[in-house]
């Protein structure tokens, strides 16, 4: 594909700089085309414009349209393609194990986990990373905070590309022991420690009817979809080891919503495997999704992000395909105008070009002469339009943020340049041909006649 790219631009290349070749009559043709568009300025600006504004279009959508996916793209990635991610769901209300139950009993138990493991041990899956997720109020004095608790290994943050801002992450002695440590996110370091470090004297806080000592703060991180779709902040999150997770608030626990309260018993919210070789993440994907089938019910969800990727990059060229169609739409147009116009320019120049003929210039002088003004007319068109959709793709995302508070992603697509540079001066080439080929037959008698 990117040979085709290069291609076109040789080709433009070869089409604006060609008729040097021949020197003389090429430098010429090209001088005289040039001072007959500079006679007609506004008539050729126009002519043009929509040449200028559908190259334009096609470096600013591609460039907009390769920001916005290589997010989703990234968003993906960081999730591991060689991942796969089993999570706890909550089965429907009116399934086998209804609401006429006091506690609700789903997702992945401690079972399953040992099964996981025999995976592991047999070298196909090289690390598994639990997690149990719960809502909690967080108290430090009058300041007060309601987030995600999260009970968890020391790979966790690996996983998932957690950075540090200050101190550290969680250690399996941590977990060992026991301790009542937490590693907090930005937004939650934000509230509860407004004016001072969170790791200055060894601050604490509560989170439920336990105290926490605090041994690091996470940076801030933009919002991302999980491997179900939903949005996950890491900034309202705090990380506390899974075994002191278990021992302070048990395998039951309870949410008020709305006036209502609610009893839920989830042994592991969810766990991350990591497989060895990319070519057995789908086989390994099957062989979890048969241990978890063993369930009674139908409360979990086998998520693998390759697939995902794969479908990702998959539409990814399905959209770029549509912009470059939409982009080609408006040059498309643009050589229609090009040529009316210089339909209209044979008409207007009959006479010259009889006397052109008349003083011995070949019908290929006149074909060459109106065809080098066509392409002279798109060259500089597509350069002023990709000038200008340069500009916007750098111009727009930073004003866009600052005026209207909303993130633009742009990702200049270079091969995008040379294919709307190629197809613009292929516009001139097959749009400006008919006039140059009708101004040549013209007969020299008849033309010199012409008033």
């Amino acid at each position: 594909m990117y040979l085709l790219y290069i291609f076109l631009g040789i080709l433009a290349a070869g089409c604006i700089l060609g008729p040097l070749l021949y020197w003389d009559k090429g430098r010429r043709s090209l001088l005289l085309a040039v001072r007959s568009l500079w006679l007609h300025k506004m008539r050729a600006f126009l002519s043009v414009l929509g040449i200028i504004i559908g190259t334009g279009a096609v470096i600013a959508l591609m460039a907009f349209g390769e920001g916005s996916m290589q997010e989703a793209l990234d968003a993906i990635r960081k999730l591991g393609a060689t991942n796969i991610i089993v999570k706890s769901n909550k089965p429907p209300e009116n399934s086998a194990t209804g609401g006429r139950q006091r506690v609700a009993t789903y997702g992945l138990t401690h079972n399953d986990y040992e099964r996981f493991a025999v995976l592991q041990e047999s070298g196909t899956v090289t690390r598994m990373v639990p997690m149990r997720t719960f809502k909690q109020e967080m108290r430090r004095g009058y300041h007060v905070f309601n987030g995600q608790a999260v009970g968890t290994t020391p790979a966790y943050a690996e996983v998932n590309d957690l950075p540090l801002a200050k101190g550290r992450f969680l250690r399996q002695e941590d977990d060992a022991h026991m301790d009542n440590v937490v590693v907090i996110g930005s937004k939650v370091a934000e509230v509860l420690f407004p004016f001072q470090d969170p790791l200055l004297d060894d601050e604490t806080f509560r989170i439920g009817n336990y105290y926490y000592r605090v041994i690091g703060v996470l940076k801030s991180r933009t919002p991302m979809a999980d491997s179900s779709g939903a949005v996950e902040d890491f900034n309202n999150e705090v990380y506390i080891p899974l075994s002191t997770c278990n021992a302070r608030f048990g395998q039951t626990v309870t949410i008020r919503q709305a006036g209502s309260m609610q009893r839920e018993q989830v042994q592991l919210s969810q766990v991350t495997l990591t497989v060895s070789d990319i070519d057995k993440v789908r086989p390994t994907g099957e062989l979890i999704k048969a241990i978890v089938g063993r369930h009674r019910q139908e409360d979990t969800i086998v998520s693998v992000p390759l697939d995902k990727l794969e479908a990702a990059e998959a539409e990814k060229s399905r959209f770029n395909r549509l912009l470059v169609m939409i982009g080609g739409i408006s040059l498309f147009v643009g050589g229609i105008g090009i040529m009316n116009i210089m339909l209209a320019t044979v008409t207007e120049r009959t006479r010259e070009i009889g006397i052109r003929r008349a003083l011995g210039a070949k019908r290929r002088d006149i074909t060459m002469q109106f065809l080098i003004e066509a392409v002279v007319q798109t060259s500089l068109g597509g350069l002023l339009g990709v000038l200008i959709g340069l500009a916007f793709v750098f111009v727009v995302p930073p004003l866009s943020e600052r005026f209207l508070n909303e993130h633009l992603a742009a990702k200049i697509h270079v091969p995008s340049i040379f294919l709307a540079l190629g197809f613009a001066v292929f516009v001139g080439v097959v749009f400006g041909l008919y006039p140059a080929i009708r101004a040549a037959r013209l007969d020299p008698i008849e033309a010199l006649r012409h008033e």
